[in-house]
């Protein structure tokens, strides 16, 4: 019964779709073709669903969040109902390790849920969380040697040792601190991202490194780019500009740490527009983008998300920043196929890996909506 209704669902979405006419070329940035990009985007994604490990993992929390964010921008309510059949399905509940950032992400969606008064089950979510950041586990001791999969180091020495930590745990906290109205746990979670800021920022290149290994020690284990840059990958610091701007949208004005990160958010932002290539698209290596010179919509896609954002809420430049973030989503949108498939996603990784015309993800789809999301906004 839950496949009619979601095939119903999609037929008719795409009904609409054809009978919506524009004369707007592709690449032009222009509300109606971004939002018909958008929701085919969707209902590409909805027919071809994948995740890595299970429908409640931090691939299909990352996709999730762009449906919240299409909604948010469009209120078109066939993104809600997308968002909500996914909810029912899952339970309402996150994936299985309590001590791992990425199994917390898919709850963001059922934090907005909740938001909009639908009649959410949070308890899983409120489970997750308060483990999350009180449980005992070995990550927080720095002890663990466990390897758990081929993306990890084998020394853990923080509870987030890696960079993409900061967009999936970070604004679920934070969100949930603000419909509890608990702010104490923002000032738990000021610990662990403050750990991972000490240990993976680069204070001269204003990003941050995916992990341990990719530190630079001036030994000869050192690992560096062919160019003998260090290596700052760009999806890497797309989750993390990403997540700062999912952050700063639910912490309060006034909360007392405000400022560490939007002085973070406005640091990388300078950084990663004097790094958008010609063509707008950022490589998948920050600094050595012959490395593998082509675009990357993943990173590019968060990026895109972040700067219009920041120009949307006042703390970036307009004159400055939208000929970047216009450049950039025109460039995008000219990455999706014309059944809605977005390509030029690099797959799961923890490093610069080359990209194809063909080669997607879901969560490369939830960067797109993302960016979408916000250059609805721009005026």
């Amino acid at each position: 019964m839950k496949k009619i209704y979601f095939i119903s669902i999609i037929l008719f979405v795409h009904c609409y779709l054809i009978s919506c006419k524009t004369n707007q070329p592709r690449n032009e940035l222009h509300k109606e073709a971004t939002q018909m990009a958008m929701m085919n985007a969707m209902i590409w994604q909805e027919a071809n669903p994948i995740f890595a490990k299970s429908p409640t993992d931090w691939t299909n929390g990352a996709y999730y969040l762009g449906v919240v964010k299409a909604h948010q921008a469009t209120k078109d309510k066939t993104y809600l109902n997308i968002l909500n059949a996914m909810a029912v399905r899952n339970a309402w509940k996150p994936w299985e390790r309590f001590f791992h950032a990425d199994d917390m992400n898919i709850c963001y969606s059922y934090l907005y849920l909740k938001s909009l008064g639908i009649d959410a089950n949070l308890q899983p979510t409120e489970t997750i969380v308060q483990d999350h950041l009180y449980k005992p586990h070995p990550w927080k001791d720095g002890v663990s040697g466990n390897k758990l999969e081929k993306n990890e180091p084998d020394e853990k020495a923080i509870l987030w040792w890696w960079c993409d930590a900061l967009f999936m745990a970070p604004p679920v906290i934070t969100l949930y601190s603000k419909l509890s109205k608990n702010e104490s746990l923002l000032k738990e979670m000021d610990k662990y991202y403050g750990q991972c800021y000490n240990l993976l920022y680069d204070k001269e290149q204003h990003l941050f490194s995916r992990d341990m290994r990719f530190l630079v020690k001036g030994t000869a284990s050192d690992i560096k780019e062919p160019n003998g840059k260090k290596v700052f990958w760009s999806r890497g610091n797309g989750w993390v500009l990403a997540g700062l701007a999912l952050i700063l949208t639910d912490m309060p004005k006034n909360y007392p740490n405000r400022f560490f990160y939007e002085n973070l958010f406005i640091e990388m932002s300078s950084v990663i527009k004097e790094l958008q290539p010609a063509d707008g698209l950022w490589r998948t290596s920050l600094l050595s983008p012959e490395s593998y010179n082509h675009g990357e919509v993943s990173g590019s896609g968060f990026y895109t998300f972040a700067l219009a954002w920041g120009i949307n809420n006042g703390l970036l430049s307009k004159s400055e920043f939208k000929p970047v973030v216009t450049k950039s989503w025109q460039a995008i949108m000219a990455c999706q196929k014309e059944n809605g498939k977005v390509g030029w996603v690099q797959n799961i990784g923890a490093n610069p890996m080359p990209a194809t015309a063909d080669s997607w993800q879901n969560f490369g789809t939830g960067a797109f909506l993302m960016a979408g999301s916000e250059i609805l906004k721009l005026k």
